[in-house]
């Protein structure tokens, strides 16, 4: 039976799919005919695209330093038919700018300028005679020279740096340190240092190491151009050490005698930074003229030194008993 109703079936599957797979070759040829002609109008009428363009530098002499940026790509937008700009785009015609050094650099400024005229001209040169430039970004090419005067400066940290709470920054080390700039005498000596480009880091408990660029001035270039940040954050915690009072603008043969000799200064610090603490970085005084001209029932104290790194440094006395001898 199954045998049967595949010998009257078959016949009729052989001549549909006989007349699906006509009707479907007929749809391809004609979507193809369509698409061709789309095609064929739409690169026959004016359009614009826009083209990337190498810029190249030649004849530089060996003792020039190029310290600036110098714009290796120019944005042009072209007009012409869509032939005409599909061939820019898959064949080799746009060849890169070729810029002259001694042509355009500016003997004892420092300086050269490419105009727009002159760019659009060196652009035109490898186009056809019906394109057209629309733009060309940037308009005009820039750069600085000098003959390998240089120096070398500091860097520093710009931007936000918060710790997170009950932490502070301990130390921040950038490496390396300083950074070897080549600009004009002029613009080397007000350079004092090199910031990096703004920070924002914030709520960091651990150790935070980061590749910084450094920010760019007009004329100068800085070598190497990033830095690497550590911020090293630590524990805040809060202390209190004994430090010795000592008398001031004493006259000879006097003695002040204070009791207690020593008071207790509280103070915020990290914890790494309190075991490097010493009493003699902390300076306490007494004013021997202040006890004389006041006569004060009790001898005022002054805090007039703390060590690098301590917070909210106060005395836990600010007053103590007194005694004068001659």
């Amino acid at each position: 039976m199954k045998e049967q109703l595949l010998r009257i079936f078959r016949p009729l599957k052989n001549f549909l799919f006989r007349i699906v797979n006509r009707e479907f070759l007929i749809f391809l040829f004609f979507l193809l005919i369509s698409g061709a002609f789309w095609l064929l109008t739409t690169l026959n009428e004016i359009d614009e695209y826009e083209y990337k363009i190498p810029v190249n530098m030649t004849g530089v002499p060996r003792d020039v330093i190029i310290t600036t940026s110098f714009e290796d790509t120019l944005h042009v937008t072209l007009r012409d038919r869509g032939f005409t700009l599909a061939a820019y785009l898959f064949g080799n015609r746009i060849k890169p700018v070729v810029l002259n050094f001694q042509t355009y650099a500016t003997k004892g400024v420092g300086r050269g300028i490419v105009p727009p005229g002159e760019l659009q001209k060196l652009v035109y040169r490898n186009l056809y005679g019906s394109s057209k430039i629309v733009t060309v970004k940037p308009e005009r090419l820039d750069f600085y020279y000098n003959f390998g005067q240089s120096q070398k400066v500091p860097v520093r940290l710009n931007g936000t740096i918060t710790p997170a709470k009950s932490y502070y920054l301990a130390r921040t080390i950038s490496s390396p340190s300083s950074v070897t700039i080549y600009a004009d005498r002029d613009l080397l000596d007000s350079i004092k240092h090199i910031y990096t480009e703004p920070l924002k880091i914030t709520n960091f408990e651990d150790t935070v190491v980061q590749t910084v660029n450094l920010q760019k001035i007009k004329g100068v270039k800085i070598v190497p151009e990033q830095v690497v940040i550590t911020l090293c954050p630590d524990v805040l915690t809060e202390e209190s050490i004994e430090v010795p009072i000592h008398a001031v603008n004493m006259p000879e043969g006097n003695i002040l005698r204070t009791f207690p000799p020593r008071v207790k200064v509280k103070f915020v610090a990290g914890a790494t930074l309190f075991r490097q603490i010493k009493p003699e970085q902390f300076l306490v005084e007494a004013d021997f003229r202040e006890l004389v001209d006041k006569h004060p029932e009790k001898c005022p104290l002054y805090l007039r030194k703390i060590p690098s790194g301590v917070k909210n440094a106060q005395l836990e006395i600010t007053q103590v008993d007194y005694l004068i001898e001659q």
